[in-house]
């Protein structure tokens, strides 16, 4: 299948956010990267351009929303990050958000370098590592679409410096799982995804800290 314009892609994400004309080019030129590498590199299952702008960018954008519009984060780690979803677009809303992208394949990392290059997103990296042994921490973890959910959210609090949060991208029927996984954290309400099937935004504060972590992640 063919890739989308820029109007086309701002229509579907409409439910999701309104991204500003450079959000929409970059978008669109990172659509074309991911059907192109994803005809050779399994990076998702998703085939229908149109269905990975709102499955993947419209989530994705729509946690930027919700996680960096009303609360500020310095620093953001992204854990597992596969194809790049959320961290990538939370980097392309906010250009003054440092994103690290931790992802252990290789062959995701290649990719998600690329996009990098492409979008010329200068305050995004990637670090080709298991979050088991990562040593930094930051003012945001996100996590979205993981195996071994509940292991990985108890590694992923540990990357939390204390004061910052911790954003799952999970279906509803994980909510409990994912509090009993990692309980020493403040729930908020969980957020509905807009157009999607019980899929939830779950988003807790770790005790401690005294707001936003100004350095990068190490």
């Amino acid at each position: 299948m063919g890739s989308l314009n820029t109007a086309t892609i701002a229509g579907l994400l409409r439910p999701f956010a309104e991204p500003t004309p450079t959000q929409l080019e970059q978008t669109a030129a990172y659509l074309n990267l991911l059907l192109k590498w994803n005809a050779k590199v399994n990076l998702t299952s998703v085939r229908d351009p149109r269905q990975m702008i709102t499955r993947h960018f419209g989530e994705s954008y729509f946690a930027a929303r919700e996680l960096l519009s009303s609360e500020p984060a310095a620093t953001v780690i992204d854990l597992g990050s596969g194809a790049g979803f959320p961290g990538l677009p939370l980097a392309m809303f906010d250009p003054a958000v440092q994103v690290t992208l931790i992802e252990s394949n290789a062959k995701k990392v290649a990719f998600l370098n690329e996009v990098i290059a492409a979008l010329k997103l200068d305050n995004a990296r990637v670090t080709r590592q298991r979050a088991e042994v990562y040593a930094g921490s930051a003012d945001l973890v996100t996590m979205r679409a993981v195996e071994k959910f509940e292991a990985a959210a108890r590694i992923a609090i540990r990357l939390v410096r204390p004061g910052g949060r911790l954003a799952l991208m999970i279906g509803a029927s994980q909510v409990g799982a994912a509090k009993q996984a990692v309980g020493e954290l403040t729930w908020s309400p969980p957020r509905e995804i807009p157009v999607s099937h019980s899929r939830i935004l779950l988003v807790g504060t770790k005790p401690g800290g005294n707001g936003p972590d100004k350095n990068q992640p190490d």
